[in-house]
């Protein structure tokens, strides 16, 4: 199985308790107890954040901050502070170091020498407690994240506990402006936050001025998974993130998808995905599979060369940065999107 598409096996293993990870895991142990140094946050304070289960208030600047949604790390870095744990979201090699996750090029001058201690990895069927409460966090941020009712509970006794948007009846559903404004708030940084959304959000605008043809086409984001073509809906971060530049997006896989992010398509439907533009997300050995699926490159996008093979953990990791769709990895990833359809 892919690392991109591990997260696809841990939302359904892990639907029970609600935890469900979008990426891969890494290392369990950090170098040091205290996951490094953190930076100091900042920010204005006392603030109140509601959210899914309710209201939190924090009362002052938090220093020791926990993720436990499997991006919310890359907000919290990207606003100045350097959380004491997180979610693994992608494995490391066997017997390498450091932390893959601290080692993304839109991350890794922000972690610098920092290594947080791992709470969760893809596939466990929650977050740790007791190593989260070892932390001794004085905020914990699980926005990105499936955690219920009862985990945040469970949270919410170690420390004030921040969960999902409101309005965010689906996990893993809102837009990624809204979870970066709502982490922004929480660190009492939400002028700030909006300040980082509005320049990618330019960002995103200049694309689409710059290639107007965008406009005409529509675009599918997909990954191979389990011998089978698997596109992402419109609402996912990533269909998100192709409408956003200015493509069209392929409604009918929503449909089909049923409220979850993504959905395996059996032959008979791969007319879903015959559009204009493909973005696909799998490391070599996939896209090497995948090139060799002859229902896959009998599509007029493939045989006419409108296809984007982007790596997804190994080398320049573009479907990484498409998948996690931070504060910190999007402007990467704008680029060399437009930089792969010429």
């Amino acid at each position: 199985m892919t690392k991109s598409l591990r997260r696809l096996a841990a939302v359904l293993s892990a639907a029970a308790l609600g935890v469900g990870l979008l990426t891969g895991c890494g290392s369990d142990s950090a170098d040091e107890p205290d996951g490094g140094a953190p930076a100091a946050a900042g920010g204005t304070f006392p603030v109140t954040v509601e959210h899914f289960f309710g209201s939190t208030e924090i009362t002052e600047a938090p220093e020791r901050v926990v993720s436990v949604g499997y991006t919310d790390d890359q907000a919290i870095l990207a606003l100045g502070t350097k959380p004491v744990g997180m979610v693994d979201q992608y494995p490391n090699p066997p017997g390498t170091a450091p932390d893959i996750n601290t080692q993304w090029p839109w991350v890794k001058d922000k972690w610098g020498d920092a290594r947080p201690e791992v709470v969760m990895k893809n596939g466990d069927s929650g977050p740790n407690f007791e190593k989260i409460a070892e932390l001794r966090p004085d905020l914990i941020i699980a926005v990105y994240s499936e955690i219920d009712q009862a985990a945040y509970d469970k949270l919410s006794k170690i420390a004030p506990t921040v969960g999902r948007t409101k309005a965010e009846k689906e996990p893993f559903s809102a837009s990624w402006k809204d979870n970066a404004v709502h982490i922004a708030k929480a660190l009492g940084k939400e002028a700030e936050g909006e300040k980082m959304v509005k320049g990618i959000q330019d960002k995103l605008d200049a694309a689409r001025k710059a290639h107007p043809e965008f406009a005409d086409q529509t675009a599918v984001a997909l990954s191979w998974y389990e011998g089978a073509v698997a596109p992402f809906t419109t609402t996912d971060v990533r269909g998100q993130l192709l409408t956003g530049m200015g493509f069209k997006g392929a409604t009918k896989i929503d449909e089909i998808a049923d409220g979850k992010f993504f959905t395996t398509l059996s032959p008979e439907r791969m007319d879903l995905i015959d559009v204009d533009r493909i973005f696909v997300i799998n490391d070599q050995a996939d896209q090497a599979a995948l090139k060799k699926f002859a229902l896959f490159t009998n599509l007029p996008a493939v045989k006419e060369g409108k296809v984007s093979y982007l790596l997804d953990s190994e080398g320049p990791a573009v479907g990484a940065a498409m998948s996690q769709s931070t504060l910190l990895s999007l402007p990467y990833a704008i680029d060399k999107m437009v930089e792969s359809v010429g």
